[in-house]
């Protein structure tokens, strides 16, 4: 019997992959989706989305995405590991991602190229385009000075560039130290874990995404809340941790994940750490 059958399951319910349709839309993670978009379709420029380790910046960027789908007159692209070594190598992945060609040997021409095109495609064409930029962290002085220099093509109406970074809390201070950076961004949002509350509703959203329809819950409150308390409301780990307990009731050990189950499986992967 497979893990999917055995608990009256369509999908995986708690995967770490970026999957829109399992997008928990908690009071942040909602405001933040919709302050994205407005900016977007306003073409405002420069967003900042920040936020520890795991707590839902990769789904909610491709929630973003999702929320634009079918949508012709938006052009999005995706940088999913800026570890760039130089501000050249930077410049030639943002022509090469843009479609641009041919190859150019200077900065000077790659920049230039980039601002042709924007210009054709966002006033000529009447197209959006969009640059987003995950694990933002790893973002250094150089290519924050290439995004500023790309934020400077504008009209006298709207920015030609739509950027959304997200990126881990080691980016502000970087951020800070670059001139007239802060002062361009429109949306500045940070993330933060789930409350007790949430964490509970996120789980029962994701078993209600893949399919489940039992009359009952299969986590007892006191199960959620010792996962509450053991991740702290961070989605990835409250996911891992969820999908551990349902691995046991697949077993046979158990009917229903108790809070006696959620310690013992953290009690075994305390050995790992």
């Amino acid at each position: 019997m497979s893990y999917l059958t055995a608990l009256h399951l369509e999908r995986e319910p708690f995967s770490t992959s970026p999957d829109p349709s399992f997008f928990y839309r908690s009071k942040e993670h909602y405001t933040a989706l919709n302050r994205l978009e407005i900016a977007i379709r306003l073409k405002r420029g420069l967003n900042l989305i920040l936020g520890d380790v795991g707590t839902g910046k990769t789904t909610l960027s491709r929630a973003l995405l999702q929320a634009f789908y079918g949508e012709e007159d938006f052009i999005f692209h995706m940088i999913l590991d800026p570890a760039f070594k130089s501000e050249y190598q930077f410049l030639t992945h943002l022509t090469k991602l843009f479609g641009i060609s041919p190859f150019f040997r200077s900065t000077i021409d790659h920049r230039e190229a980039i601002e042709k095109y924007l210009y054709h495609k966002c006033v000529e064409e009447k197209k959006t385009v969009v640059l987003i930029i995950d694990e933002g962290q790893k973002l250094m002085q150089p290519q924050l000075e290439v995004l500023r220099t790309l934020l400077n093509y504008e009209t006298n109406e709207y920015k030609l560039l739509q950027l959304v970074i997200f990126a881990q809390m080691e980016l502000l201070p970087r951020v800070k130290r670059v001139r007239n950076f802060m002062d361009r961004i429109n949306v500045k949002y940070m993330l933060n874990p789930l409350d007790e509350q949430e964490t509970g509703k996120f789980i029962e959203f994701r078993l209600k995404q893949a399919g489940y329809s039992g009359e009952r819950s299969l986590l007892t409150a006191e199960a959620v809340k010792k996962v509450y308390d053991h991740t702290q409301g961070y989605p990835r780990q409250i996911a891992l941790l969820c999908h551990n307990a349902m691995q046991h009731l697949i077993m046979g050990e158990h009917e229903i994940v108790t809070a006696e189950l959620i310690e013992k499986i953290i009690a075994q992967e305390k050995i790992w750490n």
